[in-house]
């Protein structure tokens, strides 16, 4: 039975969605974040929040111990691709020495269950369309972390007995259709450039590498809705505690999208002029990553419901309008 549910980087732009939607099904959620990248103002008022580093191993094991936490969302992470080539060391002390704490906190209590938030960056580049069974050979500095964490976790979840399931996610974007969160913090993330961008009265925009072997020249992408990341959040955790079966998994639309066409649906969505500035490459980019997602499909029977990506671009928009109104605080 799922009832108690922590989750690390509760307070940022996946974990609050990942809390929205668990909140439907009246479970308990107890948030554990630093607020380094996360947002008070995205927590459910309804949580219990602890402002916490998660290589406090003593203090998590507390709360897990506190709560009688059955179920562990782990999202707390550094993201950035850029920064991660600039500050290696950084992220492998916050993505793989975080994740062994949170492990260590999990042993010998409660915890059933354990999902983490894994990415399409550990795949070796130039496959195009990976399933879980492509080859891995992470190029940027934070795929090799993310891939270093995901060992951790199968070695301590089976050594345990503790149902996982990781959760490799493609591109992650727009905001939660209520309005209420969003992405706060730019960074990587090309949508909430561009929407930040159309709240200027001359909006520009970089578009890394015009060079790529593509239809168009630019990276392609595969993204997938934040809602939808969210609910395969909600079906896969429900799907390891009934069959007891752990998985690794896609999480992507098995559509590719690139830079470009995103640029041209919020052109064609803006009364304004987007004035389009073509940079070089970045290091650890991928050229193409789209995902094959039939295994996703046969777990848990998911049929997305915001795949669009006008709807996408839309819901993005929406969330900076009423962005630029709110005062966000760490």
């Amino acid at each position: 039975m799922i009832k108690n549910i922590l989750i690390t980087g509760g307070a940022g732009y996946i974990g609050s969605h990942v809390a929205e939607i668990l909140f439907k099904d009246n479970k308990n959620i107890f948030i554990v974040d630093n607020l380094s990248t996360g947002f008070k103002n995205l927590i459910n008022k309804k949580t219990l929040f602890y402002n916490l580093n998660i290589l406090k191993t003593s203090k998590l094991r507390k709360i897990i111990l506190e709560n009688k936490i059955d179920s562990v969302i782990h999202l707390a992470a550094s993201l950035s691709i850029g920064i991660g080539e600039k500050y290696p060391k950084f992220y492998y002390k916050n993505n793989v020495l975080g994740t062994k704490s949170l492990l260590k906190a999990c042993q010998n209590s409660s915890v059933k269950n354990f999902i983490f938030s894994s990415t399409a960056a550990v795949y070796k580049d130039g496959q195009k369309i990976v399933s879980e069974k492509s080859k891995i050979y992470p190029k940027s500095v934070y795929g090799k972390t993310k891939l270093k964490a995901e060992r951790e976790i199968i070695l301590s979840c089976k050594k345990n007995k503790i149902n996982y399931a990781i959760l490799r996610y493609f591109n992650v974007c727009g905001a939660s259709p209520s309005g209420k969160i969003g992405l706060v913090t730019k960074g990587d993330h090309l949508f909430k450039n561009i929407s930040t961008e159309l709240m200027k009265k001359k909006p520009s925009i970089k578009i890394y590498g015009n060079n790529y072997n593509t239809k168009d020249g630019t990276a392609i992408r595969d993204y997938i809705h934040v809602s939808d990341l969210a609910d395969i959040h909600k079906k896969v955790l429900t799907n390891i505690a009934k069959t007891l079966k752990s998985n690794i998994i896609n999480c992507g639309y098995g559509k590719g999208i690139s830079v470009n066409e995103v640029a041209r649906e919020f052109q064609k969505q803006s009364i304004k002029k987007i004035n389009v500035k073509f940079q070089s490459r970045r290091p650890g980019d991928m050229e193409m990553i789209v995902s094959n997602n039939k295994k996703l499909q046969s777990i848990i029977k998911w049929k997305p419901k915001f795949n669009s990506l006008s709807f996408i671009v839309r819901s993005c928009i929406k969330w900076e309008l009423i962005c630029a109104k709110k005062n966000f605080k760490n």
